[in-house]
């Protein structure tokens, strides 16, 4: 194991950053690490791709993953076993080739194993096939005793371990199903739609055709054209619309570098509306295309270092749940989003199916995700009267993506909380796993 090594850390949203000492152990000494935590506590890490707070701890220790690794592809059973420190992107470089595909896969190829599982992360197939933690078969576990647990679905410990953010143990490997693809490739339709009740009645009613489905939805322009957006839905491309003789080859990940330096305020609501109307406007009003999955599931990651356009005070990303039945409750969020005059440059809608829950982020309902410049004047005013709204419709904000959220909003938005905390406690009896964002929201009891 290195020596500890105090480094300044931020989430992907580049706000907030803290100072910890970060260690690299090999997976045997994992359990020394955990057990000789300050204070402060431990907590592991990925790559970082939290937007918020989630994977960092001021004034304690981080356990940085990437020394856990190892793919071992099990063909006749379709699964893989793998080490927490994996990052997606390399796993689907392995596993794609010989005609398998990861089950649950977010926006970004850049996330780890483990950080996949501590915030369950889900992708544009949750309607349709959940989130990751539900194809999982068993995680390996060192919690706060040093002991190393062999988890499976339906053990308390295991169902807190899945979006419990790393404070239940340090992940260190898990053995997850893989789903049989043909080719490399997504078949995609493409929709225009010009309104939000248009937009939300075409997801809800071909949401069930195809096993991936998402809308980039405008929350800038106003009047008729409020929520406007584009639909993209798509299947994995079968050997029969492939037109190559290598279907399974991945494409090239060739990226292209954002600005190392952006001037403050270049992204601002004249800026937003005009990306806005460039992104709609470009987008055909119906069409179908084969594409490379990283194209489909990925597209931000072909810009390196993308979050660096919301300038020096980064950016914040809110995502939001609101359960079936409370349509009204998202509409009503778009328009105090558009009446704020928000510089919004991105926002995904989708629908979610059923939930794990626990601590665990979806459920079944409308999700809405958008980014917005942290030096935003009206940040704090929107996000707190989304909150209610959020809150008061029966729905949650994205802890593993939060930044700002206040403390009595937990509870409401998390009503299991009680019951994660009890399985929590057995795990960690002396609380040696935090972070900043249980210390900010009051997760759990901190040490210190």
């Amino acid at each position: 194991m290195t020596d500890s090594v105090t480094t300044l850390l931020t989430g992907f949203g580049r706000t907030a950053g803290t100072a910890a000492g970060v260690v690299v152990p090999e997976l045997p000494d994992v359990a020394s690490a955990v057990l000789s935590a300050p204070v402060r506590g431990t907590l592991a890490r990925g790559l970082g791709r939290a937007y918020g707070d989630a994977a960092q701890n001021a004034g304690g220790s981080v356990i940085d993953t990437q020394q856990l690794q190892g793919i071992v592809v099990d063909h006749e059973l379709g699964v893989v076993r793998a080490g927490a420190g994996v990052v997606l992107g390399d796993l689907m470089r392995v596993v794609v080739p010989q005609g398998w595909f990861v089950p649950v896969t977010p926006g970004t190829q850049f996330v780890t194993v483990g950080g996949a599982i501590a915030a369950d992360v889900h992708g544009k197939n949750h309607h349709q096939d959940g989130s990751f933690g539900d194809h999982l078969i068993d995680l390996e576990l060192v919690d706060g005793t040093g002991t190393t647990h062999t988890l499976h679905p339906g053990d308390p410990a295991f169902e807190a371990t899945c979006g419990g953010l790393g404070l239940t143990g340090v992940i260190t490997a898990a053995t997850l199903r893989l789903i049989p693809i043909e080719t490399a490739d997504i078949r995609t339709d493409i929709e225009r739609v010009a309104d939000l009740d248009t937009l939300m009645t075409r997801l809800a009613d071909s949401d069930d055709n195809y096993r991936y489905s998402v809308a980039w939805i405008d929350l800038v322009t106003g009047g008729k054209a409020l929520g406007r957006g584009v639909l993209e839905r798509g299947d994995h491309a079968t050997r029969a619309e492939h037109a190559s003789d290598s279907p399974l080859a991945v494409a090239d990940g060739r990226t292209v570098n954002a600005p190392p330096w952006v001037p403050s305020g270049l992204l601002n609501r004249v800026s937003a509306r005009a990306f806005n109307e460039l992104w709609f406007r470009k987008s055909p009003a119906e069409a179908t295309r084969i594409v490379p999955y990283s194209t489909f599931f990925h597209p931000l990651d072909r810009l390196a270092g993308w979050n660096r356009l919301y300038g020096d005070g980064g950016f914040l990303q809110y995502q939001f749940v609101v359960p079936l039945g409370q349509e009204r409750a998202l509409q009503r969020a778009v328009e105090l989003i558009a009446g704020a005059k928000s510089p919004v440059l991105l926002a995904v809608l989708k629908r979610l199916g059923p939930g794990r829950g626990l601590l665990a982020f979806p459920q079944a309902g409308w999700t809405l995700a958008l980014d917005l410049p942290a030096r935003w004047d009206g940040l704090r005013a929107l996000t707190d009267a989304l909150d209610v709204l959020v809150a008061e419709a029966g729905g949650r904000v994205y802890l593993v993506k939060d930044a700002r959220l206040q403390p009595e909003m937990l509870p409401l938005m998390y009503p299991e909380l009680e019951a994660w905390r009890t399985i929590r406690s057995g795990l960690d009896p002396d609380g040696r796993f935090q972070s900043d964002l249980s210390r900010r929201i009051g997760l759990v009891e901190p040490r210190a």
